[in-house]
C-alpha cells in the first residue's frame, strides 16, 4: 500500500488548490490562496510547496523559470488517511462513539441522518452478500 504523508492544516489548503487545478504553477497556487485569504504570504506558500514536495505529496517540473506542480497522492487517499488517524486518536479507532458524538451534539440535519441511514443499510446489504439496490 502506498504511504500517505501526514499533511498539516495549512498544507491541506495548498493541496486543495493543487487537486482542483493541476497542473498548476506556483504563481497560480499563490494567487488562488490569496484570493480566498488575503493574509497568505507568497514566501509561506513557497515554503509549504517545498515541504509537500519533500513529503512526496507533490511533484514538480521546471518549465523555464516556472515550476509546475502535480499531486503525487489523491485527495481521496489523503482524506481516508486523515480520517483513520482522527478516528484512532480521538475515538480509539471505534466508529460508533464518533457517530454517536455527532448525532448527540445535533451536528447532523434530518437530511444528513436520512442519508447516513441509507448508507448504513446499503453497507449492511453488501456485508450480507445481497445485491445492491438502485
Amino acid at each position: 500500500m502506498k504511504r500517505i504523508p501526514k499533511i498539516s492544516d495549512t498544507e491541506w489548503e495548498v493541496m486543495r488548490v493543487v487537486w482542483a487545478r493541476h497542473p498548476i504553477t506556483a504563481a497560480q497556487i499563490i494567487a488562488q490562496l490569496a484570493e480566498t485569504d488575503p493574509t497568505w504570504h507568497p514566501k509561506t506558500a513557497r515554503t509549504l510547496l517545498a515541504r509537500l514536495v519533500r513529503k512526496q505529496a507533490l511533484d514538480y517540473e521546471p518549465q523555464g523559470r516556472l515550476y509546475v506542480y502535480e499531486p503525487r497522492v489523491t485527495e481521496r487517499d489523503c482524506t481516508a488517511a486523515a480520517s483513520e488517524s482522527f478516528l484512532e486518536r480521538v475515538f480509539g479507532g471505534s466508529l460508533k462513539p464518533m457517530l454517536a458524538h455527532f448525532v448527540e451534539r445535533k451536528r447532523l440535519t434530518r437530511h444528513d441522518l436520512r442519508e447516513l441511514s441509507e448508507l448504513l443499510e446499503k453497507r449492511g446489504r453488501e456485508k450480507q452478500g445481497k445485491p445492491k439496490e438502485g
